[in-house]
């Protein structure tokens, strides 16, 4: 059974390595040190502006997701389900918790890196539409960017 929670300190760990775990898939297509070599200490001060949420399946953190809201827009980061429970609805149970949580926020946007198919499905099929392409952008990333808008 999945389970979405906030985060807590003791979970930094296990959302890192799973983080590590989910975007390594991607070390032969973009430069992703970026994430897959995060420290705990970058995650608490990211912690202390950003919600983190987790989620939980077989004892263990299977996944994460960090957002905030500006002027409206919530902003979706760092989406990470680790490989072994990719495809079971872990990132949509993520990112419904998000749209349910955030009262404040008429827009949900996030990005993506161009290059990951699964990950545009994924979106696309959750009613995001891209908005946003940025060639060579952070980290010499081409990302594509996605909007929801709340009815």
């Amino acid at each position: 059974m999945l389970a979405i929670r906030p985060a807590t300190e003791q979970d930094f760990s296990a959302i890192l390595e799973v983080q590590r775990q989910a975007f390594s898939e991607y070390r032969d297509v973009y430069e992703v040190s970026a994430w897959t070599t995060e420290t705990i200490d970058s995650l608490k001060a990211d912690a202390q502006e950003k919600h983190v949420l987790v989620a939980e399946a077989d004892g263990g953190v299977v996944g994460s997701v960090r957002f905030w809201t500006v002027a409206g827009v919530c902003v979706i980061r760092l989406l990470s389900v680790a490989p072994a429970h990719q495809g079971r609805g872990t990132a949509k149970a993520l990112l419904a918790e998000i749209e349910r949580a955030t009262m404040d926020a008429h827009k949900f946007y996030a990005c993506t890196m161009l290059r990951t198919p699964r990950n545009i499905h994924l979106f696309l099929r959750l009613g995001y539409h891209p908005e946003t392409l940025l060639p060579d952008h952070y980290h010499h990333l081409d990302l594509i960017c996605f909007a929801k808008y709340r009815p």
